[in-house]
């Protein structure tokens, strides 16, 4: 289902390391990053994503239950937002919730994870016939300058790959960095690479692509615009918009050597470059099983000291307004603790933060009962969710796309409203 995209892509990464001879000097391309930025910051605002993938425990984190039976090992802490109170292993993200909004009362239909993902990912649950585009490449349809050396949308281990553009096209497919703090796969190049060799197998590929897709004029441009995209990041010092080199004293503030770490530093410089969207994946929150020392000893820590910092650090930098940030996994968790002292699937009621651009902060809207088994007062729906987040970059959630039936859709989805108590 999730695979209409996976030949292309596989076509183009396969041949990725030979894009070379036709890349900008990396001065060149870093200047270009630099001169497009304020324009393009004065256009829109972007979007970082911090997927947490397998479903985090949001009862344990976010919307915590005092005194119930279902409240689990941890205690509430008071934060920098008036009244409002999360897990007390999230110090750091507890200082910056004056920034932040929880949605407390989300209420979502799918409790499978490969559902689960492509619902929280596109706001649509799957469909056979519809290849839903993922929330990066929407943004980066509408957001992105055609001409910008670096990739609109960027995804740091993250889910995104597998989602990928849908109807969109590949022109708006994530560039996907494994190893943040390391040049993307295959861009660096052994020095005994024959470059005008390089240059003449890639023409003689353009044009037999050209030709058996001649009939389509988009999928030829489409083709075009990536390879156009490839050259200008491949070679030399290129690479340097991707490296951390020299920064280990902020590595070391965002939670030391980890990927999740590095990727929420890579993502602050890559946004403060132009890219339109970011997702880092921090993945491992499907615990069935010892739920509690799991979260206190390994999750929790990690999304609090990169979050937490990524936060300030936008916010001081004063590009916070022109970032939207979003936490959010595909679902939440049982209320119910098992028998394995760990918590299953549950999609019922849970918690999304968001925060950044146009979206006020030091707001938790909706809520749920006094055990966390059913929205009590303001549901939220998977549109309204989407509608509030394409709000806050500044986007028009009714804005029309065409799917791969030419039908006009929402990118919100149909009627979709955003909530108006975070947005205004």
């Amino acid at each position: 289902m999730w695979n209409n995209v996976t030949p292309t892509r596989r076509h183009f990464l396969t041949h990725l390391a030979g894009l070379s001879a036709l890349a900008l000097p990396g001065t060149q391309f870093v200047q270009s990053l630099r001169a497009a930025a304020p324009d393009l910051k004065k256009k829109h605002k972007s979007l970082i994503i911090l997927w947490m993938g397998g479903g985090p425990s949001t009862i344990d984190l976010w919307d915590m239950k005092p005194g119930s039976p279902n409240a689990g090992q941890f205690k509430p802490m008071a934060t920098s937002a008036s009244g409002i109170e999360i897990c007390e292993h999230l110090p750091t993200i507890a200082k910056q919730m004056k920034h932040l909004s929880i949605i407390r009362s989300l209420e979502t239909t799918e409790g499978d994870h490969n559902r689960g993902t492509v619902l929280m990912s596109t706001g649509r649950s799957p469909n056979p016939i519809t290849q839903y585009p993922h929330i990066g490449s929407v943004a980066a349809q509408q957001l992105a300058a055609k001409d910008m050396a670096l990739p609109a949308f960027v995804s740091i281990g993250g889910t995104a790959g597998r989602i990928g553009p849908g109807f969109l096209g590949m022109t708006y497919a994530p560039f996907t960095v494994q190893n943040p703090g390391q040049p993307p796969e295959n861009m660096s190049l052994s020095r005994d690479v024959n470059m005008a060799r390089r240059k003449e197998m890639f023409t003689a590929l353009e044009t037999e692509f050209v030709k058996r897709h001649g009939k389509s004029a988009e999928a030829a441009r489409a083709h075009q615009e990536i390879y156009d995209k490839a050259f200008s990041l491949v070679v030399g010092t290129a690479s340097q918009a991707f490296k951390l080199d020299n920064r280990p004293a902020e590595i070391e503030r965002y939670g030391g050597n980890n990927n999740f770490a590095k990727g929420c530093l890579l993502a602050k410089k890559l946004i403060s470059s132009g890219a339109v969207c970011v997702e880092v994946d921090l993945g491992n929150w499907d615990n069935h099983r010892d739920i509690f020392p799991t979260l206190q000893q390994q999750r929790l820590p990690t999304l609090d000291k990169a979050m937490g910092a990524l936060v300030e650090d936008l916010v001081k930098e004063g590009t916070w307004q022109d970032t939207v940030l979003v936490c959010m996994g595909e679902f939440g968790r049982t209320p119910k603790i098992n028998q394995n002292a760990g918590r299953d699937h549950w999609a019922r009621c849970w918690s999304v933060i968001l925060g950044g651009g146009d979206i006020k902060g030091g707001i938790a809207y909706g809520s749920t009962d006094k055990d966390g088994s059913a929205v009590k007062d303001n549901p939220v729906k998977i549109g309204e969710l989407f509608a509030t987040i394409y709000k806050g970059m500044g986007i028009d959630p009714n804005t029309q796309v065409r799917d791969n039936l030419g039908r006009p859709l929402a990118i919100a989805g149909e009627n979709a409203k955003p909530v108006t108590a975070l947005v205004g």
